[in-house]
């Protein structure tokens, strides 16, 4: 059988994925950088890579000898993400290429959350919503692009609740608390809600949610209104956009997809518009094998890149992105 490795480091998560051509095989296995305090800091997060990788990838080529898999591919997340982070995941795919004589792909973080949701749901043609801590966006594929219909404007939903979440003690990533403290809250406070067309900024609501904090609202009555509040503007700019594209199918990925809470509000989105919801049911998170199968597709409809011209891109849109297989 023939594999590839995917090596995912743009921010807290260093995961090394093996998938197969004919996609009938995925394996991931990862470590998370957990700061002891406050965010992530790009430096000791790379230095946590750093220290994991060759611990990941003995594993990994390990269970390609025991399962008589042929390596014939490196992928590893060239952006976005964090500069410090993503060099390290690029110098240890080009030593694996380099070594071992293999085709390098420079894979899209954002485009891999996708790509992984269609594979593991099995939607074909859906309007994503691409909820995360780097990305909030809804795009679609659309002549060998994922084309932007709406977007934040400032910070994502997945800052929005780890840099709150941070403000009250609790170390990032913290989108799992934040949804258990308001899960026990049945009241709420009032929050900006800002929607420009299909666009939402986020930045009025954590400088509110943070007051409430200082004033002793509690905590769980601001999480619950958090995400009452932004997820009531995904869902009105989803629901804009799914009834301009007239899809009619919808996938959830990013790590905020596993909220249930959004999941419930989308689901009745999709079915206003008679569509299909798609949440994939694991790796929503970063992970290897979303690198690892987006690999696999450009490997087989696009070309490697020269070791010399693999530098990492910490600003990479997702619309800047050719798609062969689009």
């Amino acid at each position: 059988m023939k594999v590839v490795i995917g090596i995912e480091s743009t921010a807290h998560t260093f995961g090394v994925g093996i998938a197969s051509l004919e996609g009938d095989f995925l394996a991931n296995y990862s470590k998370q950088f957990l700061p002891p305090s406050g965010g992530i800091h790009p430096r000791e997060a790379s230095e946590h890579h750093s220290k994991v990788a060759a611990e990941l990838i003995e594993i990994v080529f390990k269970e390609i000898k025991e399962k008589n898999l042929e390596l014939v591919g490196i992928g590893f997340s060239r952006g976005p993400g964090l500069g410090p982070c993503l060099r390290v995941g690029a110098t240890v795919a080009r030593a694996i290429a380099s070594y071992l004589n293999l085709p390098l792909f420079g894979i899209h973080h954002g485009i891999a959350h996708v790509e992984i949701g269609k594979k593991l749901t099995g939607a074909r043609d859906p309007l994503v919503l691409l909820v995360s801590g780097g990305h909030t966006m809804i795009t679609a594929l659309e002549n060998k692009r994922y084309r932007v219909f709406g977007e934040t404007l400032d910070i994502s939903i997945g800052n929005l609740i780890d840099m709150f979440m941070r403000s009250a003690g609790y170390p990032s990533p913290a989108g799992h608390i934040c949804e258990k403290l308001a899960s026990k809250a049945s009241e709420l406070v009032e929050l900006p809600y800002v929607v420009k067309g299909t666009d939402m900024s986020f930045s009025g609501i954590l400088t509110a949610a943070k007051k409430y904090l200082k004033k002793g609202v509690p905590i769980e009555v601001i999480c619950r209104s958090l995400q009452e509040f932004s997820f009531a503007m995904l869902s009105e700019v989803t629901e804009r956009a799914l009834a301009h594209t007239k899809k009619k199918e919808l996938l959830i990925v990013g790590g905020v997809a596993a909220n249930k809470r959004l999941r419930e509000m989308l689901s009745f989105v999709a079915k206003e518009h008679d569509a299909t919801l798609f949440v994939p049911n694991k790796w929503n998170g970063d992970n290897g094998a979303m690198i690892a199968w987006t690999t696999v597709l450009a490997y087989k409809y696009d070309k490697p890149l020269d070791i010399e011209r693999s530098y990492v891109i910490p600003l990479w849109r997702i619309d800047e992105v050719h798609v062969p297989w689009g």
